[in-house]
Order: C-alpha cells, then structure tokens, then sequence
C-alpha cells in the first residue's frame, strides 16, 4: 500500500463512503481511516429534507421546495452551500455505487414518500431499498395487508404496528409465526433471520406458513429480514411462492438494512480501489505546506504515518466521536477546529425535555465555507486543502429536519467537486 494519496477521508459513515466513492470515480488516489459500524444504526432510509421549520413540525411533501426554503432561512445549512442538481446528482452517483455493490434502491423521485416504522409510526423519508417500496405503496393506498413477525423477536410487533396504524390502515391484520427451524427458540435476532433466510429451504418454509393466513391480503409486511445479501432476489422468491407483493418494514437499530449498507459500501469502495484502513483511529493530523501527515494510534497499528493533499474529515458528531462535549464546550475532537455552538453551557438545552424547537445544542458543528473547508473564527481557511462533512457540519438538525442522508452526500459531492476542481486540486501528491 502506498502511503501518500490525493485525499485521505477521515470517518466511514455514509459521508465518509459517499466521498471515497465520489473521489475515486473522480480519479483521486484515496485513502479511508475508519471503521463503519455507524452504519449498522442506519434504517437504510434515505432522507433528504422532510422537516421545517423544526419548531412548528412542518412536514413538506416535496423534499426540494423544502431544501430551497431551507437554504433561503438558514444560510449556514449545508444546503445553501450546493445547488439541488448537484445533491441530485449526488444521489444518482451514490444510489449507482449500490446498484453495482448489490444493493437496489429506488431511482429517487420528486417526491417523500411515507412508510411505515418497526414502532408503528408513519415516516416521510426519499429513498428507498426496494424492498421497502410495496410497503409505501400500501400504505398510500391502504392496501389489505398482512403483517409477519415471529415469537422472540423483540424489536418488532405486527400487532403494534395494526393497533397504531389502524384509524389510518384499517385493512391491517397482524401474524405471529414461529420462524422456521427457530421452533424452540426463546429469543431471535434480526440478523440471524436474515442469514437464515438465504437458505431456499427456509424461504420454501416461511412461504408455507404464511399461505394459508393470506385471506384478502393484496401484500404482506415483514420485519426487514430478507437476507443480508440477494435481497431483491428473495423477496421475489417470496412474492412468487405467495403469490402477492412482500415488503420490509424497518426495524430498530442495529438493523438487517443497516448491515446491508455497510456491506454494499464497503464492496463499492474496495471495487474502485480505495485503500482502507479499518481499526486504526486518526489520532492527529499535521499541516505542512503542501500536504497532510495523518498520525494512526499506534497501540493497534504500528504503521507509517500517512500523507495525503488533502483531508476530509467525516468524523461524525458525539456518538461517532467528532465532536465532544466538555465542562467549557463543545471541541472538534481531532484537529480541535472551531464549532459553532450556543455562547454558554447553560444554553444548550431548551427547559423541556421535548421541546418542539429541539435544543441549541443539535445545531453545534464545524463552520465551513462555501467549499466545505473549516473557517477559523476570524473566517478565514483553516488550510485550502481540508474539507468537514456530513453531521460533523454545523447549522443542521439531521434528526429532527429528516435530512441526514441528503446533508452526507451533498456535503461529500460539494467537497470532492471543490477538491478535484484547478483552484484547490492537489499540486501533484499522490500515486
């Protein structure tokens, strides 16, 4: 492995892939520290915009009329720093990547669409797994349905899930099924389901259970289990053993999808030859003139330093360890960049728990310009040459706004089309 690349790409959630991805399709040599388990918390939902203002709760139908007012009543938001052709085209590059990874998501549309959750709550999100667009049919159209789960499964009720939809989708009726071959088991789990399932034998007896309780069901829900690779291709096997539409609904965190992203990622980053380095952490990184050294923790990896010209940092927020919370603030955690948080600790948090407006503190980040690249607090660059992405950024409440997809990959579009640009290009590092 060379040790000197066009761009190291510091994080591996869905902004630190997205970058990798687009980077190398760029032609970049790049390099990516992390590990990815971030993404085992993922639904596989991609969300672009579908909540704002965060304090009224207004949910917009169209995601793009919400980006642009977005970008228009809160200009530091990563979404006034890119146009919506280029997150579009962010998706479509991405979305690709998976397609060819084995991964089949949903062309993206114009419009969110709702689905429904593993607690029985409705979501309006963008993109969806394929498996998972039945179910968002359905339940536009309130379909006759049929909803599985099987007896230790904690994570997930169909009964809950009819009894809270039921003024919405009446046409619900809910089974509980011993999983096959599981009979005697106490608890199950998502993932072992989904292994399970990439048997044909187990597909052949789960079919044959569920036939006889079809009755009037135009489709049947399922908690997302359809293996964790040919998905697709099980749930066909599925629909046409059955003889009716299958769907996933999302369960809770850690999830069969979210283990389906890492995968499909981490196969799309080694197929175009990115360098990974996986259980290393970044512990710090030195500017030179012309280049970066990023210094790896030497207690797991007695590794050379590496060099790169240029750096992007996709470090996440508090639970990825990007951001850390202490006693006089809130710090960058690597490279202790400026953040952009609420003047005093006692602002921080609204008086209530679940106050509609969210708490200051969710809009704490890395202030960045118009490329992506971290402003000092006087505003100007810290280094030409290094980029903060995804949640690490300031100015946005991905969770509350139902933005975090879109906000990872317009971020990593925006910084490797600045980097790969004449103006911030690398000056001739690399392989």
């Amino acid at each position: 492995m060379s040790d000197t690349f066009d761009v190291a790409v510091v994080g591996a959630g869905l902004a630190g892939m997205a970058a990798a991805v687009f980077a190398r399709n760029r032609g970049l040599s790049t390099v990516q520290v992390g590990n990815a388990g971030a993404l085992l918390f993922s639904s596989g939902l991609f969300d672009l915009m579908a909540v704002h203002p965060v304090s009224s709760g207004r949910v917009w139908a169209d995601p793009w009329a919400a980006v642009a007012q977005v970008a228009r009543d809160l200009p530091g938001h990563p979404y006034a720093r890119v146009e919506p052709g280029e997150i579009r085209a962010a998706f479509a590059e991405l979305v690709a990547a998976l397609e060819e990874a084995g991964l089949s998501y949903g062309p993206p549309a114009e419009a969110n669409c709702e689905v429904v959750t593993g607690l029985g709550t409705v979501k309006s999100t963008y993109c969806l797994p394929q498996t998972m667009q039945v179910g968002a049919t359905a339940l536009r159209e309130r379909m006759p349905c049929l909803l599985v789960d099987f007896v230790g499964l904690r994570e997930f009720s169909a009964a809950a899930i009819a009894e809270n939809l039921a003024a919405r989708w009446p046409g619900l009726r809910a089974l509980r099924l011993h999983f096959p071959a599981d009979a005697a088991a106490g608890e199950v789990y998502a993932a072992h389901l989904a292994r399970t399932l990439e048997l044909a034998g187990a597909r052949d007896a789960l079919a044959a259970m569920i036939r006889p309780y079809l009755g009037t069901a135009r489709a049947v829900g399922l908690p997302a289990v359809l293996g964790v690779r040919r998905t697709a291709a099980i749930a066909a096997e599925l629909e046409a053993s059955l003889g009716v539409p299958v769907f996933e609904i999302p369960t809770l965190p850690t999830s069969v999808p979210g283990l389906r992203l890492k995968d499909a990622l981490e196969r799309a980053v080694a197929a175009r030859g990115v360098e990974r380095i996986i259980h290393p952490r970044v512990v710090a990184v030195q500017t030179e003139a012309e280049r970066f050294v990023l210094h790896l923790d030497q207690e797991v990896a007695a590794s050379a330093p590496l060099t790169a010209s240029a750096v992007l940092l996709a470090t996440g927020r508090f639970m990825s360890g990007g951001l850390v919370a202490e006693r006089d603030g809130v710090h960058e955690a690597l490279m202790d960049l400026p953040v952009t948080q609420p003047p005093t600790r006692a602002e921080w948090h609204q008086a209530a728990m679940f106050d509609p407006r969210g708490h200051p503190l969710n809009l704490a980040g890395v202030e960045v310009d118009a490329h992506f690249r971290p402003q000092d607090r006087s505003g100007a660059l810290v280094h030409p040459r290094l980029f903060a992405i995804g949640t690490l950024l300031g100015h946005q409440d991905w969770a509350r706004m139902k933005c975090g997809a879109g906000v990872a990959l317009a971020s990593a579009w925006g910084a490797v089309a600045a980097l790969a640009a004449p103006a911030t290009a690398s000056p001739g590092g690399g392989r």
